[in-house]
């Protein structure tokens, strides 16, 4: 048969392993990965307390060790709610902790009663797991993969049912024991899922870590790090989703590529540190700008590309010119180094079967039309690929010669 001390020693294992991998992910900066990690040393100190019951003092190694292990617990909860981006402390859970402390000195002391101690353990670990469950379940992420966040709450929530009915059975006194370490069979089944849940919630923590170091690294490679706007890679990944979808359901699908008007004089003038200022400024006024569903990136330089499912030239025309009046209205910076900004654009709409390059092709060809025309207008691309200027305040409609 399995034996208390056994299954102390593997749970103090598993929280060797973790504390290691959690320690490497220090410098990743990730929320809540100090708080796991010291959880993981207090759990481990805690948790040699508990094998020394019957050759120590019973304040270290019953008031301190049960005490120890309810930190540890709080703290691996305290580091999900930061991790989640919410308040880690609540002022009401160190009471507990505290009036936990006072009933385990009152049962061993005063009123010596192993069960009732083990009950008011249970009830307090029972708590944390089930809060710790909860608050993994509801930050569930929808757009990603979910695997970390379901297995951290399944343990979690495991730990909390086990707690949960040791604590109920020795409350109504079904089972009773003299000591902590009593090798009985309700004894062990119990402590191995009181204290197995710790190795399970120790692993998911690590889970959620690399997780999340997943993710920033992902972003990393889809998003232009200067401007924050999808990177060109990104981009055309998305583009080539939209043209198949386009194909598929017949719904129109519009392509602008847009490029910043005599930006090499920005940079030549003012130099490349007030360039990317320019760069940044313009992808934040216009992605702060665009609809729900449009698809906004930075193609490479001061070239950037916005993906219009479901809208007609005329409607992508219409929200290009509402771009162009915010971005010549936006302040940036202090007055006297404000830089009056201007964009060209080209637009064309998607045709069937077609690939995505012989539409970036023909936008393409529009822009550089809006650039030999004067620049700061729109081009678009017909029906009929006669490419024409599209109407801009202050400007009339006219014929351009075809590319």
């Amino acid at each position: 048969m399995v034996d208390p001390i056994s299954l102390l020693f593997v749970t103090i294992f598993s929280a060797v392993m973790s504390m290691a991998v959690l320690g490497s992910l220090l410098p990743a900066a990730i929320p809540g990965v100090r708080r796991w990690l010291a959880a993981s040393i207090v759990s481990i100190l805690a948790l040699a307390l508990f094998s020394a019951q019957g050759h120590g003092p019973r304040w270290l190694t019953i008031l301190a060790a049960n005490e120890l292990l309810a930190v540890a617990v709080l703290m691996i909860l305290q580091g999900c709610r930061q991790f989640l981006g919410r308040r880690p402390v609540l002022l009401a859970e160190y009471v507990a902790c505290l009036l936990l402390l006072a009933g385990l000195a009152y049962w061993t002391y005063v009123a010596p009663d192993i069960n009732v101690r083990i009950a008011l353990v249970s009830a307090f670990h029972a708590y944390v797991y089930a809060s710790i469950g909860w608050v993994i379940h509801l930050a569930r992420p929808y757009a990603r993969r979910q695997y970390a966040y379901r297995f951290a709450s399944i343990g979690a929530f495991l730990g909390a049912f086990g707690h949960a009915g040791r604590g109920t059975i020795y409350a109504i006194g079904l089972a009773r024991q003299t000591e902590l370490m009593q090798s009985t069979p309700i004894n062990i089944a119990f402590l191995a899922v009181g204290i197995l849940a710790l190795p399970w919630l120790s692993i998911g923590m690590v889970m959620l870590a690399h997780e999340r170091l997943a993710h920033r690294l992902e972003r990393l490679a889809n998003l232009d790090e200067l401007t924050g706007v999808l990177a060109r890679r990104a981009f055309l990944a998305q583009a080539e989703a939209a043209v198949r979808t386009a194909a598929r359901t017949g719904r129109p699908l519009v392509l602008a590529l847009v490029d910043i008007d005599h930006f090499k004089r920005i940079n030549d003038n003012y130099g490349h540190a007030k360039g990317d200022q320019v760069l940044a400024h313009f992808a934040s006024v216009v992605a702060g700008n665009l609809r729900a569903g449009d698809v906004f990136g930075r193609l490479g330089g001061e070239e950037f590309a916005v993906l219009c499912p479901e809208t007609s030239p005329a409607d992508a025309v219409t929200l290009l010119n509402r771009l162009r009046a915010r971005v010549a209205q936006a302040e940036d910076g202090p007055e006297a180094q404000r830089l009056a900004v201007t964009f060209s654009a080209g637009v064309d709409h998607y045709r069937a079967g077609e690939a995505l390059a012989n539409l970036m092709a023909r936008a393409d060809a529009a822009l550089y039309t809006a650039k030999a025309m004067g620049r700061d207008r729109i081009v678009v691309v017909p029906a009929d690929d006669e490419i024409l200027a599209a109407r801009s305040p202050g400007s009339a409609d006219g014929l351009a010669p075809r590319r």
